[in-house]
């Protein structure tokens, strides 16, 4: 079986061929990475969580944060409904941990924004 994807992990977008049955071997990729993210995605596919929380005493009413590296895209959504009980109070810097270790994955949830 072959899984055909575009390859997101820099701006050209691969048309990645993917054959499940012979190894995951890939084909399409113009770059190593290519090879490597076909093969994550179809058996271990990971996304980085980027979203607001709310802040008191900022500037603005929400802080924007990700995790600082990407953790099991099932995750994805208990992460989200994590955020939304999450409150931080200012001052905050860019890259202050907001959650350490969020869901057990071992990935922080860090603020991309001074506030």
């Amino acid at each position: 079986m072959v899984k055909e994807l575009i390859c997101i992990v820099c701006p050209r977008g691969c048309h990645l061929s993917v054959d499940i049955d012979n190894d995951y071997k890939v084909t399409g990729n113009l770059c190593p990475r290519g090879a490597e993210y076909g093969v994550k995605e179809l058996t271990a596919p990971t996304r980085v969580v980027t979203s607001t929380v709310k802040v008191k005493g900022g500037v603005h009413k929400r802080l924007p944060v990700k995790t600082n590296t990407a953790i099991p895209k099932e995750l994805n959504i208990k992460c989200m409904e994590l955020l939304n009980d999450i409150e931080v109070e200012a001052p905050i810097k860019v890259g202050d941990v907001i959650v350490k270790n969020i869901l057990d994955t071992g990935v922080d949830l860090i603020a991309t924004r001074n506030m």
